[in-house]
């Protein structure tokens, strides 16, 4: 009973109306490539792709899981089918390097098929991107040899790539990490050590997995200072490029998970296998970052599609369900209304819708960023972009994973007992959804970023970064409520930033106390902006006749919903970071066993 379908219409409201994406691709280097007939075929074909072919697999992944036998894994039924299709028609090369094979198009437009198929199936969607992450890495850190042998097999979708940082003693700290790396006296090193929840870190879609490692030298320093990073194939490659003997590098156990079941984590053991240094020694979380940063954002896109499609669910049942009469009738002679007549199911509806809209343009804002960093000609523009991009990647990551969760759960809520079923599809997006705050860094991890390595490491630099395209916005449209509005809550986001800033000088553990909250806060603001661009663009278009008046009419509704009913929130927020830290009693000073 769930189905997706992909929302065209709103995805290209954000690209070419909101963010003018039309423009923005001009810009480039491939201006002649992503003409805007293109791009409209490119999205129409990665909605049929993702509604035909993924869609119908998300139950089927949920239900049957993936397979480890004798050390081997299988992915449930469909999804080789699916990954072969979509190789065949081009898809996973789409924005990759033409030197290796690829189509040389914008990242951005990677990005946003990305959403498509992570509504459609989270956990098949999971196995194409970790590949695109390993492949940005590898064309970053790698040598010419290796790009040379490893790209394009990577960037044709035959074979796959992973990212290797967890151990079993050190998750989020990765300077606790014990896997070694040994020099041979030639290129390559050996790799000894066990990795744990590997997303896609073994299964039967390609011929080889890339696994790209963290390890440390012999001589290395302790901490993140002694780790470096590798490039470890599953199997090793012959003088001819073609599949040699296996590498040693063993799946030693798939997890039994929440959520996500379509997709094989695992634990992941190097057995003296070998692997090839990316970067420089000691430098590798450095390198790393490349690859974090790009699965940050994926799974931003991840927590705006489990939204999107719980949301397509809940409205449509909302729309046929009868349950009792309501306080304005639709129906008078019926005997029950449907519930989306009750204000509270709308309240539900709504507050998915403004998540999803908001997420999608700050998803797809940070997208334009990327494009610009990558090819930009102004080296000025590049540098902003960078700026922006360091900003707003940690509120992407970690605001849209934990509203997803509040929408993916009013998903279930709306379809009240039916929802709590498996067969409507909305508990799955639940559980898959609740992943996303965690891996690629927790919510926590994302506060600290942001408030300590971003706001006051920069001395609110890249704060302003942001804020100076929203006091633009605001001025403007000096005459509309949203730039009132706004006007005040950046203020006021500017001072708490102060604030925080004097409270931290004092002591320390008031920025951690305070992170949490200081994400949620500027995520509010980030999206109330967003959603401000919206619907003045729609006021604009119907002032001047539009044929669509109904669709603009939604854009401000669901604006003005947000700016009364969800942006009040950051007021609480405020109160309880600028509460300091020490309402979070230490340890010692609470009871905290049975």
């Amino acid at each position: 009973m769930s189905l997706y379908i992909a929302p065209l219409r709103n995805i290209k409201f954000a690209m070419n109306e909101v963010l003018d994406f039309p423009s923005h691709y001009r810009e480039l280097p491939t201006a002649e490539e992503t003409m805007s007939d293109l791009v409209d075929a490119i999205l129409s074909e990665a909605a049929k792709f993702s509604e035909n072919v993924i869609a119908p697999l998300n139950t089927v992944g949920d239900l049957e899981g993936c397979k480890f036998d004798n050390g081997a894994v299988t992915t449930p039924k469909g999804f080789k089918e699916a990954y072969d299709s979509f190789v065949m028609n081009g898809w996973h090369s789409l924005s990759q390097d033409v030197e290796y094979g690829g189509q040389g198009l914008p990242s951005s437009l990677n990005s946003i098929v990305l959403e498509m198929l992570a509504s459609a199936n989270q956990a098949w969607e999971m196995y194409p991107a970790l590949t695109w992450g390993a492949i940005k890495t590898l064309e970053a850190h790698g040598n010419s040899d290796l790009c040379r042998q490893f790209l394009p097999n990577l960037i044709s979708g035959k074979w796959s790539g992973t990212m290797c940082l967890t151990e079993s003693q050190a998750g989020s700290d990765l300077g606790l990490l014990r896997t070694k790396a040994i020099p041979n006296g030639d290129a390559s090193y050996t790799i000894r050590g066990s990795k744990i929840f590997i997303s896609a870190g073994d299964h039967d879609l390609t011929d080889n997995i890339i696994h790209i490692v963290l390890a440390r030298l012999p001589d290395a320093p302790e901490g993140v200072k002694g780790i470096s990073l590798f490039a470890v194939p599953k199997y090793k490659l012959n003088k001819d490029a073609s599949l040699g003997e296996g590498n040693k590098v063993h799946c030693g156990s798939i997890e039994h998970k929440m959520g996500i079941h379509g997709n094989a984590t695992c634990v992941i053991n190097f057995d003296d296998s070998i692997g090839y240094m990316l970067g420089e020694p000691n430098k590798g979380m450095r390198a790393m970052f490349t690859f974090i940063n790009e699965s940050r954002l994926s799974v931003a896109q991840q927590a705006v599609a489990n939204m999107e499609a719980s949301f397509q669910t809940a409205s449509s049942y909302a729309r046929e369900r009868l349950q009792m009469r309501a306080f304005r009738r639709m129906d008078p002679a019926s005997a029950a209304d449907p519930i989306i007549a009750h204000a509270d199911v709308r309240r539900m509806l709504l507050t998915q819708k403004a998540f999803v809209e908001g997420g999608r343009l700050l998803n797809y804002f940070c997208a334009k960023q990327i494009d610009i960093v990558e090819s930009h000609p102004q080296k000025a523009a590049r540098d902003t972009a960078d700026n922006l991009l360091g900003f707003l990647t940690p509120i992407a990551k970690g605001f849209l994973t934990e509203v997803s969760q509040e929408a993916t759960s009013l998903g279930i809520q709306v379809l009240g007992g039916h929802g709590y079923l498996k067969e409507w599809g909305q508990e799955q997006r639940y559980r898959d959804t609740r992943i996303t705050a965690i891996y690629e860094g927790t919510t926590g991890i994302q506060g600290l970023d942001l408030l300590v390595r971003k706001v006051l490491a920069s001395k609110s630099k890249l704060l302003e970064s942001f804020v100076s395209i929203i006091d633009g916005f605001c001025r403007q449209n000096a005459d509309t409520y949203y730039a009132i509005a706004l006007g005040d809550t950046v203020d006021q986001w500017k001072g708490i930033s102060n604030e925080l800033s004097l409270l931290t000088e004092r002591n320390e553990e008031e920025a951690n106390a305070a992170a949490f909250e200081y994400l949620m806060y500027s995520g509010y603001c980030v999206l109330a902006y967003f959603l401000a661009e919206g619907a003045v663009l729609a006021d604009r278009e119907i002032q001047s006749g539009s044929e669509e008046e109904l669709y603009y009419k939604s854009k401000q509704t669901i604006a003005k919903f947000y700016f009364e009913r969800i942006l009040p929130r950051k007021d609480a927020l405020k109160m309880a970071m600028l509460s300091g830290s020490a309402n979070l009693a230490n340890p010692d000073n609470v009871v905290y066993d049975v």
